[in-house]
């Protein structure tokens, strides 16, 4: 007979660092898109233009924000989650984990 105990979880720490990667970088790639990013700004902070050399700044960090390590510190409640759970899916409260991150960026233009 099979031990049953020795059937492990699926979920290892790669494959929750990697989905995390995936769903931040997916993100990314949103605010790469001028409209998106425009938008966003528009109705998160209130700002209806930006400068030109503004966007680019923005976007250049965000290129080097797609490459970037994930943030484990960051994303542990999510990882926790998910080891816990064994599932992958994503609550809803955890979408704001994704901004804050993407946010520090902004802001870092947004307030100068």
């Amino acid at each position: 007979m099979q031990n049953i105990a020795n059937i492990t979880s699926p979920w290892t720490d790669e494959n929750i660092i990697d989905l995390v990667r995936k769903v931040r970088n997916d993100l990314i790639k949103d605010f790469l898109d001028e409209r998106f990013l425009k938008d966003y700004i528009a109705n998160k902070y209130g700002m209806k233009e930006l400068t030109a050399v503004k966007i680019e700044f923005i976007k250049r960090d965000l290129k080097e924000f797609l490459i970037a390590p994930v943030n484990t510190d960051h994303y542990k409640t999510i990882v926790d989650l998910i080891r816990e759970t064994n599932s992958a899916s994503l609550s809803e409260g955890n979408d704001e984990l994704f901004y804050s991150e993407v946010d520090q960026i902004l802001k870092k233009y947004i307030y100068q």
